[in-house]
Order: C-alpha cells, then structure tokens, then sequence
C-alpha cells in the first residue's frame, strides 16, 4: 500500500509502557524510564515523613527511597504485598515507585496519547501525562519526573503532604 504520493506508509512510532494497578486504575511509565522492576519487598519506615514516602529500601549498595502511588493518588494505603519499580536516575535522583501490582508491557501508537480531561482534581492534573484508550479500558500515562520525592515537596499536592502522627505513620506492606 502506498500513501497518496506514492510513497510507502511510514510505520507510525509507537511507546512501549509497563503496566501496573494502584487501587482499580490502570497506570503505565515508559519502559525506558524504569531500571528495575522489584518483587514484593517490605521498605523501612521512615520516621516524621511526609505521607507520600512509603519508606526506604537497600537497592545495590544503596538506600532507595520509594514513594506510594497510592497515597499520592488519594487511595488508602494498603495491606499485603506491595511490588517496587526503580525508576531510572534522571538529574541522579533515582526513586522507587510502590505499586499494587505489575502487569506486563503494552505498546501503543505514540500518537495516540490523549490530553488530561479538564475535569481532573489538581493532584491528578499534577500526577497524570494523559492517557491511552485500549481494548480493555483506560491506561493513565506517569511521567517520572512529576513522582520525584523532592518535587513532590515542592509541588505540595493536595492531600498528598499531610503527615500522620509518629505512632501511626505506617509502611507499605
């Protein structure tokens, strides 16, 4: 098939993203931006935190910090395993992410990314690079840089910054 000057199609660039659940959503960050996806593993607290960390973790001689995609997405934080993604170490901040679960890659037509609703609160606008339709639903694109611990801070996301009390702040198990 050839397009109207006679050219032979262009094959349309497409993104390769890695699945995962965080509550009932379904979420995905490019695969050349994750460095590892961790099993189950259990972080270490971290006392006085902001709600959003989800604890620290060894990882290859070094201490991670991980933050919880659930929290940071209004979600109550859950109990039983919970599967870490190391996402790479742009400007050497290197971060886990702690999700429900992990599914597998999807590949989509770059193209077809779509823009954030207008009708998302101000943490979903600040958490969510739009979104992919597919067969089975809505797939919400990550961006990395927007789930950094430290402009996380910044940013001050609604809900997102409310510390508990010493004695309640808990660990994502």
């Amino acid at each position: 098939m050839r397009d109207a000057h006679g050219r032979p199609p262009v094959a349309e660039e497409r993104v390769s993203l890695c699945s995962f659940r965080a509550g009932s959503g379904l979420y995905g960050i490019d695969t050349r931006e994750i460095r590892e996806v961790l099993g189950a593993v259990a972080p270490q607290c971290v006392p006085l935190a902001p709600e959003y960390i989800a604890g620290v973790l060894p990882y290859r001689g070094e201490v991670l910090t991980t933050v919880s995609l659930r929290v940071l997405l209004g979600l109550e934080r859950g109990s039983g395993p919970r599967c870490a993604l190391v996402l790479d170490d742009v400007n050497e901040e290197r971060f886990g992410l702690m999700v429900d679960g992990v599914g597998g890659v999807v590949t989509v037509p770059r193209s077809a990314l779509e823009a954030n609703p207008s009708v998302l609160d101000a943490r979903s606008r600040a958490l969510f690079g739009g979104f992919y339709r597919l067969p089975a639903g809505l797939i919400v694109r990550l961006e990395p840089q927007r789930l950094w611990p430290s402009r996380l801070m910044e940013r001050r996301l609604p809900g997102a910054l409310k510390q508990e009390k010493k004695s309640e702040h808990r660990c994502e198990r």
